[in-house]
């Protein structure tokens, strides 16, 4: 089954190493689209059926943090499954995130390992199609 994955970060870089780490899990069958920052992230949002935000937090004109608070606000986007990837990272904000419903937070530098072992948590077992 194919899954719509949507990477939010403003580094071109890193959102194809994101892009790269799932396709080294084995997960060839998801769909990827990508965002600069949490604007666009949420334009996206409005006219695509999206599975998992996969976000990073330290970006222009919306940050993480400010996206995940407006996804949360919204009927349509409340439960939407969300990976947090960043350098960024202390008990406040981790505290913080956990608290607008992060699934995971995954400090930089990402590995394919890393991505591997979301599977298990967020229902994307190899079985399901994927990792």
């Amino acid at each position: 089954m194919k899954r719509t994955i949507l990477i939010v970060d403003d580094s071109e870089t890193s959102r194809m190493i994101i892009r790269k780490c799932f396709s080294m899990t084995g997960d060839e069958d998801s769909v990827f689209l990508e965002a600069e920052d949490g604007i666009r992230a949420l334009s996206t949002l409005a006219d695509q059926r999206v599975d998992l935000v996969v976000t990073d937090l330290n970006m222009p004109r919306m940050d993480g943090v400010t996206l995940l608070r407006k996804l949360r606000k919204s009927d349509r986007t409340r439960d939407l499954a969300v990976v947090v990837i960043s350098s960024m990272g202390n008990d406040h904000l981790d505290e913080e995130l956990h608290g607008l419903g992060v699934q995971s937070i995954i400090r930089k530098p990402l590995t394919p390992a890393k991505i591997r072992d979301l599977a298990a948590p967020l229902g994307l077992a190899a079985d399901q199609g994927g990792f």
